[in-house]
């Protein structure tokens, strides 16, 4: 396989023949352009189809994954209203906390296909093969097929990527959506057509209404970019990046606008705000207050200043933390390292040079997400970075293929050597932080990378086949560790609001038995918490599993749901608080087990009423909603403090008959919700005056029956 690219020297696109009419080239699906050698295609095809079957493998072991979006989910396929403002029941009570762009597919693939685990979550198995597809496509343009492939493997390969391409969270949507964005930009520093900057400002828009203002993050650097490097005048950048901001308000705004106008009488209350503002969740709860930590309704802030906080501490090097770290920073210190090198090796090219642009765009959107994720106090959470995975992946991509083909100069060929050796060592120490898991892998990655690293610095002085054999070695030294924490992710099942991939850490939250649902701050959960002890997820569809995992897996049951976190006195599947079912701090983060008997009450007689219950917070509310098919109404929203309904309201709904049951907590409220929250008070008026039914270890209020009588 010979590596070629069109990186350093820009290509001249050969007029057609003077009278001559243009003939359009064949292209084969199997052929590809013909530029590319008689390999490039296949094995681009073959790097998707891997890619596809490794995201589909052990799927619906996560069973409904995150219930909070997938009851959302449910909801849409059975009401278009509840599909298009993204509510939490059919019915339309309340909605996420977040626009509903990216429970639009599930959505609809529920409606077609059925509830299932299989039908929410392939369409992000999709949302990833489409991310590797499109780094790959923006990589080869310029480097080769070579540079694309390496960069679309080590993205499919990320852990935190196999991990969030495989679950039901807004980051997949995110990811694909800000891939897309690069692409486009970077097509329109190549030929400087407006259009491009167009698409780029529409995907950005809708990445908005996937994940509000993290989608944001990557503007300011792109915008620069173009600005400098753009092959047009200065008047007409700067016109052509006013119309890519006018692409950003038009496919983003038409969603808020209709919300605001919205009849809030008519509508379901926007979760997350504490004023039914959608304005309001974007720019506060989900907006400054993830950066300072001042997150009204919020389960806790960040690091107040001071560096540290309920979410992890911030700083510089919090990507690299025990927690974070085998996420995604695997690859991030070569990654800089090759970032910088292209720029050197780009240093003299002209202004307009699309492969200094190229290694601007991707180094740009990595910098200035990392710069954000390092330092904001408020809700962190480890999954969050996967957003870092599509800049990553093409920087190590480009940056390779660059240096190789000037390899007979030192300084390239000592700057592989050092990418190298950066990645054995930050290997090493990533391994070493599971000491139990697969122990002789560490070494592999030290061992191996280390000797590719000095075949790097004299790879220009060895014959064709041992330049290759040091090459092959060198990306099996870079990706082992990546590998395994992917397949090991991979041969588990993921459920609850805080995910994590490969095994448990010492030090972090981790993947493994008390690792994935671990309460803020890291460590393995909450005082007294049992490890791995649960089968399947909460409220979730009966799922298999391997039973024992991968090596290093300890107290692992048949069939466990990662990241599932039990409070105090929990027994297994049993989710609530002591003396009180289905709910609580587990009902919080993980949502409830629902026995049969729980589901037969719940569905008798449930067409004549609104809801068939309502439960303090939307994990509660989503494990019962979809056990039984029916509209839960979720009092207070995800946390249980949003002051949705109110006192009043809910006794208005109960007197016309609209709620049967109401479902206990057992904590008297919601999530830092105090004694006078909303939630509190609804919780204190239905015990004081409605029927205890006691079925199995869930307490439920009939609220058509009055305690008096």
């Amino acid at each position: 396989m010979t590596i070629t690219s069109t990186a350093v020297q820009e290509p001249i696109t050969p007029a057609p023949d003077a009278g001559q009419p243009k003939q359009p080239v064949p292209r084969r699906l199997w052929r590809g352009r013909p530029e590319d050698p008689s390999w490039a295609r296949p094995a681009f095809l073959g790097l998707l189809l891997v890619t596809t079957v490794l995201y589909l493998y052990n799927l619906s072991a996560s069973g409904y994954a995150n219930s909070f979006y997938s009851a959302a989910v449910q909801a849409g396929s059975e009401s278009w209203k509840a599909f298009f403002f993204g509510s939490l029941d059919a019915a339309n009570a309340i909605t996420v906390d977040k626009p509903p762009a990216s429970l639009w597919p599930m959505a609809l693939s529920v409606k077609i296909f059925g509830l299932s685990s299989w039908a929410i979550l392939v369409p992000e198995v999709l949302m990833g093969v489409g991310t590797v597809a499109v780094v790959y496509a923006a990589v080869r343009r310029r480097f080769g097929p070579a540079a694309g492939l390496i960069s679309g493997g080590v993205l499919a390969l990320t852990p935190v990527a196999a991990l969030m391409f495989r679950f039901n969270n807004p980051d997949a949507m995110l990811a694909l959506l800000m891939a897309v964005t690069c692409y486009f930009v970077i097509r329109a520093v190549e030929d400087g057509r407006t259009k491009w900057l167009l698409w780029a400002g529409a995907a950005i828009g809708f990445a908005f209404l996937a994940k509000t203002l993290q989608a944001f993050l990557i503007l300011p650097p792109l915008a620069l970019v173009y600005g400098a490097c753009a092959p047009v005048a200065v008047k007409k950048r700067i016109g052509q990046l006013a119309a890519g901001l006018a692409a950003i308000v038009v496919s983003g705004g038409w969603w808020v606008a209709i919300v605001e106008l919205w009849p809030a009488s008519s509508r379901p209350y926007i979760g997350g705000s504490q004023n039914n503002s959608f304005l309001e969740l974007t720019f506060g709860y989900n907006g400054l207050g993830r950066l300072n930590g001042e997150e009204t309704g919020s389960v806790g802030g960040g690091g107040g200043g001071a560096g540290t906080g309920q979410w992890g501490e911030t700083g510089w090097d919090r990507l690299f933390s025990s927690s974070i770290g085998g996420q995604i920073s695997w690859l991030i210190p070569a990654a800089l390292i090759l970032l910088i090198a292209g720029l050197v090796a780009t240093r003299k090219a002209e202004r307009t040079s699309v492969t200094r642009g190229s290694f601007l765009v991707w180094g740009g959107a990595l910098l200035t997400t990392m710069l954000v994720f390092s330092y904001m106090q408020g809700i962190f959470h480890e999954y969050y970075t996967v957003a870092l995975a599509p800049y990553i992946a093409p920087l190590i991509g480009m940056g390779a293929v660059v240096l190789w083909e000037q390899r007979e100069k030192a300084w390239a060929s000592l700057t592989l050597a050092g990418a190298m050796t950066a990645t054995a060592g930050w290997g090493y120490v990533l391994l070493n932080r599971s000491s139990d898991y697969l122990p002789w892998l560490k070494w592999l990655v030290l061992v191996g990378g280390l000797v590719a690293a000095l075949g790097l610095i004299f790879v220009s002085r060895l014959g064709r086949r041992l330049a290759l054999g040091v090459v092959g070695l060198g990306l099996v030294a870079a990706l082992a560790g990546p590998t395994a924490y992917t397949l090991t992710t991979v041969s588990e099942g993921h459920s609850g609001s805080i995910v994590t991939a490969g095994p448990s850490v010492q030090g972090g939250r981790g993947g493994g038995p008390g690792g994935g649902g671990g309460f803020p701050g890291g460590g393995g959960g909450m005082p007294g918490q049992q490890n791995g002890q649960q089968g399947g997820g909460m409220g979730q569809p009966p799922t298999g599993g391997f039973g024992g995992g991968m090596p290093g897996r300890q107290n692992q049951g048949q069939g466990q749901g990662q990241g599932q976190n039990q409070v105090p006195g929990q027994q297994n599947g049993e989710g609530g608080m002591p003396g009180g079912g289905g709910g609580g701090m587990g009902g919080l983060l993980n949502g409830a087990s629902v026995s049969d008997e729980a589901k037969s009450l719940l569905t008798e007689n449930a067409e004549d009423y609104t809801w068939s219950a309502a439960a303090i917070g939307a994990q509660n509310a989503a494990s019962y909603q979809l056990s039984t098919g029916e509209p839960v109404m979720a009092i207070g929203g995800f946390n249980g403090t949003d002051p949705s309904p109110t006192l009043a309201q809910f006794k208005e709904y109960v007197a016309d008959g609209k709620i049967h049951y109401f479902i206990s907590s057992g904590s008297g409220g919601g999530m830092g919700g105090g004694d006078s929250g909303t939630s509190s008070q609804i919780t204190e008026w239905v015990e004081a005056n409605f029927k205890q039914v006691t079925v199995g270890s869930a307490t439920f209020y009939d609220l058509t029956h009055e305690a008096s009588s």
